[in-house]
């Protein structure tokens, strides 16, 4: 008796080894961005934070926001927020205050400190946005044509988790 693969089915399409491959790339992208951050920082000897700490603040910009909202933006992950946000708060970087209306949310934004570690990924991202295009690696259209497949696999997996699960 054999047994159906719907992986090897699907790589005769060649579709299936393609998508596998872009899941593998955007894990690895992931991981290279947080080691790109780390090593700016060490670069210039700011090494209080780590990178996801980092890229946190950068999220949260000048936003006033609960742990909640980050998750439902999609930034990050449940303990992997409170925890960081924690930290962030007891060494300075965030602010937070306990929400009126709801005495059990918590509301946080970001100290001059924050700000200070937000503006230093910012100027990281903006240096790589002008070397990739002044270098030909990627332009407008390229990145909005990443952006647009990104975004609809993204629709289609929360679709995925709303509707089939």
């Amino acid at each position: 008796m054999t047994m159906h693969n719907p992986l090897a089915a699907g790589s005769r399409s060649g579709f299936i080894p393609s998508y596998l491959e872009a899941l593998s790339l955007v894990e690895r992208l992931h991981r290279l961005l947080l080691d790109v951050i780390k090593d700016e920082f060490e670069r210039v000897g700011m090494l209080e934070v780590n990178a996801v700490q980092a890229l946190l603040l950068f999220n949260i910009g000048d936003h006033e926001v609960t742990a909640g909202e980050l998750k439902t933006r999609g930034y990050y992950q449940g303990s992997n927020v409170s925890y960081n946000l924690k930290k962030l708060v007891d060494m300075g970087f965030m602010h937070h205050q306990r929400c009126e209306i709801d005495r059990r949310s918590v509301r946080v934004k970001l100290t001059p400190r924050g700000r200070e570690i937000r503006d230093v990924v910012a100027r990281l991202f903006a240096r790589h946005a002008e070397g990739l295009e002044s270098r030909g690696v990627l332009g407008p259209d390229g990145i909005d044509v990443i952006t647009t497949s990104l975004r609809r696999v993204e629709r289609y997996w929360a679709d995925q988790i709303r509707y089939i699960y």
